[in-house]
């Protein structure tokens, strides 16, 4: 091609095209988080208050924005900066969990958010804790451990207080380890409670049916005086839920000890429960 022909050749030809993307603190990029107030309960394994953080670009070209994020004490948050590219007039968001530490007054504290020039604040509320009575569920919210957790779920999601089978998936704790027996989960109290009843309810619904699914060989034992001892030995289940009573004894740990499951593969339990009668 002689120099002629070249200078007649459309410069969008001859040139690659690139997109410009803005970067830093741009004052079109507006923040959003709810709900508000967002609220939390000083347990560990109490569900967290969980925040939904927005940036929306209200400007003319893509931008790459962070929005920083801090919280009062005794917040505890599970990140400190969202980044991300935003599309014009497009809302892309991230969660942020929130918790507290066991023993925090109830009141409102407050998580800050900024972006470029946008600022807004997000109050979270500090809850009581349940209550731990005679008739309350001593293990609701509580220090759960396990033998191991599957990716999909949650070490916490067997004493969050859930016990519906049809949100399986949302709640609920199985294993990680599939055809390999025994499993193991339950709570660690902080201090002895007078246990005299257990209540297991593994899967239980027209999607997911015990007798196909559900635990099938299992003991339930709590430790006492430092000794692990067995109240129960369940085998062939294809219930749901198993309520074993007992006579009460002062126990810091309740555990169950899975041998089998329906299906011979993975131990799924949707809420373990411990009361004093």
């Amino acid at each position: 091609m002689n120099r002629a022909a070249l200078l007649a050749v459309p410069l969008a030809l001859i040139v690659p095209a690139t997109a410009t993307v803005a970067t830093g603190k741009d004052p079109s990029v507006t923040i959003s988080a709810t709900p508000r107030p967002v609220e939390v309960v000083p347990l560990p394994c109490f569900p967290s208050g969980r925040l939904t953080l927005g940036m929306t670009n209200t400007g003319r070209k893509p931008v790459i924005a962070d929005l920083r994020i801090s919280g009062e004490s005794p917040l505890i948050l599970s990140r400190r900066q969202f980044s991300s590219y935003l599309p014009v007039d497009q809302l892309v968001t991230a969660p942020l969990d929130v918790t507290v530490p066991r023993g925090t007054a109830p009141g409102t504290f407050n998580v800050d958010l900024t972006s470029g020039r946008d600022r807004l604040t997000a109050p979270v509320t500090v809850k009581p804790a349940p209550p731990k009575g005679p008739g309350d569920n001593l293990l609701l919210g509580e220090q759960a451990v396990a033998s191991s957790t599957h990716g999909n779920m949650k070490l916490c999601g067997g004493v969050d207080g859930n016990s519906d089978s049809a949100q399986w998936g949302a709640s609920g704790w199985h294993d990680a380890t599939k055809g390999v027996f025994p499993d193991t989960y339950g709570v660690d109290l902080t201090g002895p409670a007078t246990i005299g009843r257990i209540e297991l309810q593994t899967l239980d619904s027209a999607r997911y049916p015990a007798a196909a699914m559900g635990l099938r060989d299992f003991d339930l034992r709590i430790r006492t005086a430092g000794n692990w001892i067995t109240i129960n030995e369940t085998r062939g289940n294809i219930q749901g839920r198993v309520s074993v009573s007992f006579t009460p004894v002062p126990a810091d740990a309740v555990q169950v000890v899975i041998h089998d499951a329906n299906d011979h593969g993975y131990s799924r339990l949707i809420e373990l429960e411990a009361y004093t009668n």
